[in-house]
Protein backbone atom coordinates (compact mmCIF):
# COMPACT_ATOMS: atom_id res chain seq x y z
CA UNK A 1 0.00 0.00 0.00
CA UNK A 2 1.07 3.53 -0.99
CA UNK A 3 2.01 5.49 2.55
CA UNK A 4 0.11 8.11 3.29
CA UNK A 5 1.15 12.03 3.19
CA UNK A 6 -0.28 15.14 5.11
CA UNK A 7 0.23 18.25 3.51
CA UNK A 8 -1.44 21.71 4.04
CA UNK A 9 -4.22 22.88 1.27
CA UNK A 10 -5.68 26.66 0.82
CA UNK A 11 -8.92 27.88 -1.04
CA UNK A 12 -7.59 27.15 -4.12
CA UNK A 13 -7.05 23.15 -3.25
CA UNK A 14 -10.79 22.74 -2.58
CA UNK A 15 -10.99 20.55 -6.64
CA UNK A 16 -8.08 18.43 -4.93
CA UNK A 17 -10.39 17.29 -2.14
CA UNK A 18 -13.96 17.83 -3.09
CA UNK A 19 -14.53 13.94 -4.03
CA UNK A 20 -14.27 13.35 -0.51
CA UNK A 21 -17.69 12.27 1.24
CA UNK A 22 -18.50 10.45 4.61
CA UNK A 23 -22.11 8.36 4.96
CA UNK A 24 -25.34 10.64 6.35
CA UNK A 25 -24.61 8.88 9.65
CA UNK A 26 -21.34 10.67 9.68
CA UNK A 27 -21.94 13.99 8.30
CA UNK A 28 -23.56 14.76 12.31
CA UNK A 29 -20.35 14.20 13.76
CA UNK A 30 -17.72 15.95 10.45
CA UNK A 31 -19.50 17.94 8.42
CA UNK A 32 -18.31 17.50 5.04
CA UNK A 33 -15.65 19.27 3.23
CA UNK A 34 -18.07 21.47 0.99
CA UNK A 35 -19.16 22.88 4.54
CA UNK A 36 -15.60 23.06 6.10
CA UNK A 37 -15.04 25.53 2.79
CA UNK A 38 -17.85 27.35 3.06
CA UNK A 39 -17.51 28.54 6.85
CA UNK A 40 -13.74 29.10 6.69
CA UNK A 41 -12.31 30.52 10.32
CA UNK A 42 -9.59 32.77 10.96
CA UNK A 43 -6.80 31.10 12.75
CA UNK A 44 -7.93 27.61 10.89
CA UNK A 45 -6.03 25.79 8.56
CA UNK A 46 -7.05 22.66 6.19
CA UNK A 47 -4.76 19.98 5.42
CA UNK A 48 -5.52 17.21 3.05
CA UNK A 49 -4.59 12.97 3.52
CA UNK A 50 -3.30 11.94 0.35
CA UNK A 51 -2.23 8.61 -0.78
CA UNK A 52 -0.14 8.57 -3.72
CA UNK A 53 -1.21 11.82 -5.45
CA UNK A 54 -5.09 10.90 -4.42
CA UNK A 55 -7.22 12.33 -1.36
CA UNK A 56 -8.43 10.57 1.06
CA UNK A 57 -9.16 12.50 3.58
CA UNK A 58 -9.07 16.14 5.14
CA UNK A 59 -8.54 18.01 8.61
CA UNK A 60 -8.83 21.26 10.08
CA UNK A 61 -6.50 22.49 12.77
CA UNK A 62 -7.65 25.04 14.68
CA UNK A 63 -4.67 27.37 16.24
CA UNK A 64 -6.95 28.85 18.24
CA UNK A 65 -8.36 25.65 20.20
CA UNK A 66 -6.99 27.19 23.41
CA UNK A 67 -9.14 30.19 23.66
CA UNK A 68 -12.26 28.57 22.72
CA UNK A 69 -12.73 25.44 24.82
CA UNK A 70 -11.68 25.96 28.77
CA UNK A 71 -9.54 22.35 29.17
CA UNK A 72 -7.14 23.39 26.39
CA UNK A 73 -4.12 26.01 26.64
CA UNK A 74 -3.69 28.84 25.06
CA UNK A 75 -1.04 28.02 21.92
CA UNK A 76 -2.31 24.09 21.83
CA UNK A 77 -4.24 23.32 18.37
CA UNK A 78 -7.27 21.93 17.81
CA UNK A 79 -8.37 18.81 15.24
CA UNK A 80 -11.48 19.23 13.90
CA UNK A 81 -13.59 17.87 10.92
CA UNK A 82 -11.15 14.80 10.51
CA UNK A 83 -12.73 13.34 7.27
CA UNK A 84 -11.69 9.38 5.74
CA UNK A 85 -13.36 9.01 2.48
CA UNK A 86 -16.30 6.85 2.36
CA UNK A 87 -14.66 4.72 -0.08
CA UNK A 88 -11.19 4.39 1.51
CA UNK A 89 -13.00 3.52 5.49
CA UNK A 90 -12.32 0.54 7.15
CA UNK A 91 -8.70 0.10 5.32
CA UNK A 92 -6.38 1.57 8.49
CA UNK A 93 -5.90 5.17 7.16
CA UNK A 94 -7.66 6.59 10.10
CA UNK A 95 -5.23 5.42 12.41
CA UNK A 96 -2.22 5.68 9.87
CA UNK A 97 -3.28 9.15 9.46
CA UNK A 98 -3.46 10.03 13.61
CA UNK A 99 -0.12 8.60 13.67
CA UNK A 100 1.37 10.95 11.36
CA UNK A 101 0.34 13.56 12.92
CA UNK A 102 3.18 14.40 15.57
CA UNK A 103 5.86 14.89 13.34
CA UNK A 104 3.71 16.62 10.82
CA UNK A 105 2.31 19.26 13.23
CA UNK A 106 5.44 20.26 15.47
CA UNK A 107 7.15 20.96 12.09
CA UNK A 108 4.10 23.33 11.22
CA UNK A 109 2.90 24.45 14.29
CA UNK A 110 6.84 25.05 15.93
CA UNK A 111 5.22 26.21 19.89
CA UNK A 112 2.48 23.74 19.71
CA UNK A 113 2.82 20.89 22.86
CA UNK A 114 -1.23 19.91 22.50
CA UNK A 115 -3.19 18.54 19.88
CA UNK A 116 -6.77 17.90 21.64
CA UNK A 117 -10.29 16.76 19.95
CA UNK A 118 -13.95 16.15 21.39
CA UNK A 119 -15.09 12.85 20.08
CA UNK A 120 -18.54 12.73 19.70
CA UNK A 121 -19.31 9.61 22.18
CA UNK A 122 -21.99 7.63 19.73
CA UNK A 123 -19.06 7.50 17.41
CA UNK A 124 -16.89 4.34 18.55
CA UNK A 125 -15.48 4.05 15.42
CA UNK A 126 -13.48 7.27 15.25
CA UNK A 127 -13.17 7.26 19.06
CA UNK A 128 -10.97 3.81 18.91
CA UNK A 129 -9.15 5.31 15.86
CA UNK A 130 -8.37 8.36 17.75
CA UNK A 131 -7.16 6.19 20.92
CA UNK A 132 -4.57 3.67 18.16
CA UNK A 133 -3.37 6.97 16.87
CA UNK A 134 -2.15 7.94 20.26
CA UNK A 135 -4.31 9.90 21.15
CA UNK A 136 -5.61 9.34 25.33
CA UNK A 137 -8.79 10.03 26.45
CA UNK A 138 -8.72 12.64 29.30
CA UNK A 139 -11.81 11.38 31.33
CA UNK A 140 -13.59 14.63 31.05
CA UNK A 141 -16.47 15.33 28.80
CA UNK A 142 -18.24 17.62 26.36
CA UNK A 143 -21.94 18.57 27.14
CA UNK A 144 -21.85 20.92 24.15
CA UNK A 145 -21.51 18.87 20.82
CA UNK A 146 -23.54 19.62 17.81
CA UNK A 147 -24.66 15.82 18.02
CA UNK A 148 -24.18 15.42 21.90
CA UNK A 149 -21.65 15.11 24.51
CA UNK A 150 -18.38 14.47 23.87
CA UNK A 151 -15.23 12.79 25.24
CA UNK A 152 -11.73 15.13 24.99
CA UNK A 153 -9.11 13.99 24.14
CA UNK A 154 -5.25 15.05 23.99
CA UNK A 155 -2.28 14.09 22.42
CA UNK A 156 0.76 15.24 23.31
CA UNK A 157 3.35 16.87 20.76
CA UNK A 158 6.29 18.63 22.88
CA UNK A 159 7.36 18.75 26.22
Amino acid sequence: MTPLRLAPIGPADFDRVSHITVSEHQKKFSGTVAEAFEAAEDGVDFHGIFRGQTAVGFFKIDTTYGRKYPFASNGDLGLRAFIIDLVCQGQGIATQAVLALPPYLTTRYLHAKALWLTVNKSNPAAYAAYLGGGFADTGQEWPKGDAGPQNIMRMVLAS
